[in-house]
């Protein structure tokens, strides 16, 4: 997605073992990383010192880690157990036979625990050729903006527009609520296919089309 500056590259390779002493995941978890990693790279450090932007209130620095994977297949969870284990805010491209996709959620503090993190859904570009043309970092004036606006563009290949003056947070707030309706529209529609009544269709279809109907209200840009 984006072309990072020399100057900001690290290149360092994160063993598995590092990531389990910080995050101590269950023996499953432990599992996928094993079924589903083949090596996660810190490649990069954006950073004051790294591509000359004065920190933010709320980001000091943005790192990106590069997955290649064993598979087609990475669950979340272990991007979650790298955003846990590292305080900053992290951006990820996984690697596959070729291809590549680029993968963030909102991070921050947690308000309950200073220590620990809290962060939202995931947003997943598709899967495209790994010598696509990238484009340079947007322009802006610290790391909070950076930070910002890296992310909006992660929000939008996943198909969430940002809308207009709308706060970080809260368009990360009404992902997760689009991604929670999108289960409920899928619900309704497997059930759809199998009732049998046709009364009980009518039913589950009226609620369909309102689930629907709030879908769209929560993905549309602007909500008036």
């Amino acid at each position: 997605m984006f072309a990072y500056p020399e100057r900001a590259l690290y290149e360092h390779v994160l063993p598995k073992n590092k990531v389990y002493g910080h995050a101590q995941p269950r023996r499953a978890l432990r599992q996928k990383f094993v079924d589903q990693v083949d090596t996660i790279t810190w490649q990069y450090k954006l950073a004051p010192a790294t591509i000359n932007l004065p920190a933010g209130v709320e980001v000091k620095e943005i790192q990106i880690f590069s997955i290649a994977q064993r598979g087609p297949e990475l669950k979340e969870d272990i991007l979650r157990t790298l955003d846990r284990a590292i305080p900053s805010q992290l951006f990820f491209e996984l690697t596959f036979q070729g291809r590549v996709r680029f993968v963030a959620a909102y991070k921050r503090g947690s308000e309950a625990d200073h220590s620990k993190q809290f962060v939202a859904a995931y947003y997943w570009s598709p899967w495209q050729d790994a010598s696509a043309p990238r484009s340079a970092l947007p322009v802006a004036i610290d790391m909070d903006s950076l930070y910002q606006q890296m992310l909006h563009c992660h929000m939008r290949a996943a198909g969430l527009e940002p809308r207009a003056g709308e706060p970080l947070e809260a368009t990360a707030e009404r992902g997760i609520r689009i991604r929670s309706q999108r289960l409920v529209c899928d619900r309704l529609e497997a059930r759809m296919r199998k009732e049998d009544q046709y009364n009980r269709k009518v039913e589950i279809n009226a609620e369909l089309r309102q689930a629907k109907s709030l879908l769209q209200g929560l993905l549309g840009a602007d909500p008036g």
